[in-house]
């Protein structure tokens, strides 16, 4: 094992002599997700909480015709404006979130015991307006719960005869399981950072080298192919493991300075986490280097070989979106699925659940297969003297 020990060390250093190949993949790539992830986050939280603590703007049509509603309004925190002449218009061109319209039969209904009719022109749309509409739909719908129980009190009835049922909520989640759902992603991004971490190694050790022309001297060598092979996908292994483990650790950083406790939830990237993580990841980086390595085999040139491995990049990133978005009930045979099954153990690991022991060998073993298959075919390929051909 010799020559694969003098070949892997031998590419690692070569590619350690290229700064800014080494700063986008070493620290650029680690650590620019978890700076958007947290700049993004905290940004939108600080706003969306101080949106809900301040008054809420309300331009209402028609408030002279509902006296005790607008007052109870005021009461729970609405800011009473002059509507706008057309509602539509102030709405469409975003001068107004929200229009609250009081018709001219509201108070005719009122007197009547009628469902008195109120509109809330809004576009729903907008994004801004998803907030003060739904804080409006819970002081209009509070305010008809207490008028309702006052018609009832007054003709003699209880309040609680419109109430035959009472619903007792038994939330099981807890504040890192909830978290499972807005970090969904998470996995995604420790996948890209092992295809991203070894992609310019892989394509450099073998594109780049049948272009220089310095991949024949090479494999002239008297050392065996898969020896020459074995220290290639050492070497991009080796990069690539580096960066997943430092974007964990970014993450687990990231997650002390998101907000999350504000929103009832936490982001807990401990050591076990970290340990747990690495693990089921190590036989999909191998995977991922192999697979990369294969496809650098066909091609001719490094510009060549960076469009096949852009489009390669779709395969392991699909499964991670399609999770993240799709509810899936975890099957045992669901672990031994490469990318698939790490998605699944980085899920519950993130959600605070652990990974069954049978779950997380089933994760390794099936990736281990699979990298194995892949190692055999790229090795296959290194046989061939047509590969030293650079045209």
């Amino acid at each position: 094992m010799k020559p694969a020990w003098i070949v892997m060390l031998k590419e690692v250093r070569e590619n350690l002599r290229d700064r800014r190949t080494v700063l986008n993949t070493l620290i650029t790539g680690p650590l620019m997700a978890p700076l958007i992830f947290v700049l993004v986050f905290n940004t939108v939280v600080a706003r969306e909480l101080a949106k809900a603590e301040q008054p809420l703007p309300l331009p209402v049509v028609g408030a002279e015709r509902a006296p005790n509603l607008i007052a109870s309004l005021r009461a729970m925190g609405a800011v009473i404006e002059p509507g706008p002449a057309d509602p539509e218009r102030a709405v469409r061109e975003q001068d107004a979130d929200l229009v609250l319209r009081i018709p001219a039969s509201y108070a005719e209904s009122w007197r009547k015991g009628e469902p008195a009719q109120v509109e809330l022109v809004y576009d729903a749309s907008q994004r801004e307006t998803r907030g003060p509409v739904e804080r409006l739909q819970k002081m209009l719908e509070l305010y008809g719960q207490r008028t309702a129980a006052l018609r009832l009190v007054a003709r003699g009835i209880a309040p609680t005869v419109t109430h035959p049922v009472v619903v007792a909520e038994r939330d099981q989640s807890t504040p890192q399981s909830r978290a499972g759902i807005l970090f969904a992603m998470l996995p995604y991004f420790f996948v890209l950072g092992a295809f991203i971490g070894g992609m310019a190694l892989a394509i450099d050790t073998t594109a780049g080298e049948r272009e220089r022309q310095s991949l024949e001297p090479l494999l002239a060598n008297p050392a065996p192919r898969w020896q020459i092979l074995a220290g290639k996908l050492g070497a991009t292994s080796a990069f690539a493991t580096v960066t997943v483990l430092l974007s964990i650790l970014a993450f687990a950083v990231a997650g002390h300075l998101l907000p999350t406790e504000k929103i009832g939830m936490a982001l807990e990237l401990g050591p076990r986490f970290t340990a747990t993580t690495l693990l089921a990841m190590l036989p999909l980086v191998l995977l991922l280097a192999a697979l990369q390595t294969l496809v650098s085999a066909f091609a001719k040139s490094h510009r060549e070989a960076q469009t096949y491995l852009s489009l390669l990049m779709i395969v392991p990133a699909l499964p991670s979106i399609l999770l993240s978005i799709l509810p899936v009930k975890a099957q045992a045979w669901m672990y031994a699925i490469p990318v698939v099954g790490q998605n699944l153990a980085i899920t519950r690991l993130m959600r605070g659940d652990g990974v069954a022991a049978p779950a997380l060998a089933a994760c390794i073993a099936g990736s281990a297969v699979a990298a194995a298959i892949a190692i055999a075919v790229t090795a296959r390929i290194y046989r061939s003297e047509r590969l030293a051909v650079s045209a």
